[in-house]
């Protein structure tokens, strides 16, 4: 398979909110409705060192996608660690093994800016991230939690 992955552009929204809102979680919260509020978003994450959107193409269509955000730390010793949140394959190329490529690109992306931990939290409604994250060598450590501000 002849994955592409490059940074998304802002002319790449618009596959970027197809992607997002192409499960039953994210069909509730994302979509083209957003599209101003996703280019304020994307020219922030460009704007700051350590923070990417990566797209995956296949024959310069959008597939995939994820965010990698490093975060510099005090804790385990100073470590470096690296955040990974908005993974999304287009439903019509799931089970292909795009997202496994996806992240086996993410990983090695975090491991060559010296990362020493890769995190991430999911929805605990999506069972088959779950399961997914786990065959990439995940382990369940923390419980997650978060605040609707």
């Amino acid at each position: 398979m002849d994955l592409i992955f490059r940074q998304a552009q802002h002319s790449d929204l618009r596959d970027i909110a197809r992607l997002l809102a192409d499960d039953l979680l994210g069909a509730s919260r994302d979509g083209d409705q957003y599209l101003d509020s996703y280019a304020e978003a994307l020219t922030a994450v460009q704007a700051q060192t350590g923070n990417s959107i990566i797209v995956a193409t296949l024959d310069e269509r959008i597939v995939g996608m994820l965010q990698l955000t490093l975060i510099p730390g005090l804790s385990r010793g100073g470590m470096l660690r690296a955040q990974v949140e908005s993974v999304r394959v287009a439903a019509e190329h799931r089970g292909r093994g795009i997202g496994r490529i996806l992240f086996e690109y993410a990983i090695q992306q975090a491991r060559d800016a010296g990362a020493g931990l890769l995190q991430l939290t999911t929805d605990k409604r999506r069972a088959d991230a779950v399961r997914f994250y786990e065959s990439l060598g995940f382990s369940a450590s923390h419980e997650g939690m978060k605040l609707n501000l």
